[in-house]
């Protein structure tokens, strides 16, 4: 059994004159991926090991939720090909995770989340908003066999919001 927990960055601010790269998070964004973390940790998920998009965004949402359920920034694994709209290069990442790993959470961006959910998932989503995360497990062995899982649950920002 394997699990992926997905998660787009939050919202981030267009108001920088900054490349796409270096986007900041806005403070909704902030706040928005705090409320996810903490419904996530209320549902007692942590994951084995956790990768993200080096784009400043995804990283800054990651150190997010890891304050929220009291991880180390250490425990962060930046790869490149985490910065990926489309979601090949993500897909492949997956696939050629260490098959030590059983549970990982992988910070990065749309449309590629919100495709791969679609592609690997049981559930369809129509979008996967800022600060969204999907955990979708998978009766696999090996990554390489990557195949439509099951979707365990769904976490929208705006479904957590007073």
């Amino acid at each position: 059994m394997k699990t992926i927990t997905l998660v787009r960055h939050g919202k981030s601010s267009w108001e920088y004159d900054v490349i796409d790269y270096d986007r900041p998070l806005k403070q909704r964004g902030i706040e928005d991926s705090k409320l996810v973390a903490k419904e996530l940790e209320m549902r007692g998920h942590v994951p084995n090991v956790i990768f993200s998009s080096p784009a400043n965004r995804a990283l800054s949402t990651c150190k997010v939720f890891l304050k929220s359920l009291k991880l180390s920034e250490n425990q962060i694994i930046i790869n490149e090909d985490l910065y990926d709209f489309e979601g090949r290069n993500v897909i492949n990442f997956i696939k050629n995770l260490s098959n030590d790993l059983k549970e990982v959470m992988i910070f990065g961006h749309n449309h590629a989340f919100t495709s791969i959910s679609n592609i690997f998932g049981d559930t369809f989503i129509d979008n996967l908003p800022t600060s969204g995360l999907v955990k979708i497990n998978f009766d696999i062995e090996d990554w390489k066999d990557l195949k439509q899982g099951t979707t365990e649950f769904i976490i929208i920002p705006k479904d957590l919001r007073e």
